[in-house]
């Protein structure tokens, strides 16, 4: 699982990357600003997902176990 928690962290990270160079076209502000939105989203959602216990946090979250 942590391959795709990468994943996301390195999808983040391009969607910043790919807002940061088109922020001089004028027509297209609101994929420009959704790519910052989600880049940023998806980096801290990766992080998060790294961290110890974040698996029980979201099994809790969603009541996954049912015990």
């Amino acid at each position: 699982m942590g391959f795709w928690y990468f994943l996301i962290l390195l999808i983040g990270i391009l969607f910043l990357i790919v807002g940061a160079l088109k922020k001089d076209v004028s027509r297209s502000v609101k994929i420009v600003v959704l790519l910052f939105i989600f880049g940023i989203l998806f980096i801290i959602v990766s992080l998060f997902m790294f961290l110890p216990g974040s698996d029980e946090f979201i099994s809790e979250l969603l009541k996954l176990s049912e015990a």
